[in-house]
């Protein structure tokens, strides 16, 4: 028998709550989230009432979150994917605050559990340009070399990409305007190589999309494509060029940073290019060029090589 409160035992389902329903409105029409981003923050907070299980949210204190969090942990669930939710948990409750009289929020000053500090992955040059170099066979294969080109090219988050449409790239003067989180625009330059992969898409998404459809790419039946899609699309073309690595549409955007930053050093433009809103997030491709360097130096300081 599985005792109470034990990691094992599967919480109840939770009653249907129409604030919670109201909140996923509040994200997607007041703060005017993406589509895929409402329903991460859905997903995190069912995880919330399935672990409250019959307690009423009116009642949640402090303690019922830490427990909450314990639970998710000693599950298996990392650092970084905790902060997530109790971020999560913390905006819901702000929401329930501000329009259903909630008094307190019990997530405040809540910290998720330390995760060792993991790098992004990042493509070399080299992998880069195996992946991107090639013709494949077909319109669509014409549409991912240029969806993935835009997204090297641009350091797009893979959100931003999928809902672009035509007007929102300039080809005369090689920029992109991009609407990213928080429905924040910023307009970035265009690589040589990815406005002519779009140049040639364009006549193709005219025939296949939808009368009506706006998206720039658009899926099999013309349809504006899905993020699903667009990373299925991808792991198969790494694997086909033979790339061993789980290259997924972040990777891309990484190797955009990472890459720029390299070169120019510049990190408060690497940091407008991406979109961050602060400098501490592009921060942590200093430690990305660092690596890179740090291997030049291994293989060309005279005492820093290993006797044999």
């Amino acid at each position: 028998m599985t005792r109470r409160g034990s990691p094992q035992e599967t919480p109840p389902a939770p009653p249907p709550d129409a604030r919670f329903d109201g909140y996923l409105s509040h994200l997607a029409h007041e703060k005017r989230l993406a589509a895929h981003t409402v329903e991460n923050y859905a997903r995190d907070v069912r995880d919330l009432l399935r672990l409250a299980g019959t307690t009423p949210l009116e009642a949640l204190g402090a303690h019922d979150i830490r427990r909450c969090v314990a639970r998710l942990h000693a599950g298996g669930l990392g650092g970084r994917s905790i902060a997530r939710k109790l971020s999560a948990w913390r905006s819901f409750f702000g929401y329930l605050a501000r329009d259903h009289g909630f008094t307190a929020n019990p997530v405040t000053g809540l910290k998720a559990p330390k995760s060792p500090k993991r790098l992004p992955s990042s493509l070399t040059p080299d992998e880069a340009a195996q992946l991107l170099d090639g013709e494949g066979e077909g319109d669509l294969a014409l549409r991912d070399k240029a969806l993935f080109e835009l997204i090297y090219s641009s350091g797009l988050r893979l959100a931003e990409a999928v809902s672009l449409d035509p007007p929102d790239v300039d080809l005369r003067e090689r920029t992109v305007r991009v609407t990213g989180k928080g429905s924040k625009t910023r307009v970035v330059p265009l690589g040589t190589q990815a406005a002519s992969a779009i140049e040639a898409w364009l006549p193709l998404r005219a025939s296949r999309a939808r009368a009506g459809e706006t998206a720039l790419f658009v899926n099999r039946v013309g349809r504006r494509i899905g993020p699903r899609s667009v990373q299925t699309a991808l792991k198969q073309l790494a694997t086909a060029r033979g790339l061993t690595r789980n290259v997924h549409p972040h990777v891309l955007r990484h190797s955009f940073a990472s890459h720029v930053l390299q070169s120019s050093g510049d990190l408060r433009a690497v940091q407008e290019l991406l979109g961050h809103a602060s400098i501490s997030t592009t921060q942590v491709y200093t430690h990305l060029d660092y690596q890179h360097l740090a291997k030049v130096y291994d293989s060309a300081h005279p005492r820093a090589k290993r006797k044999s």
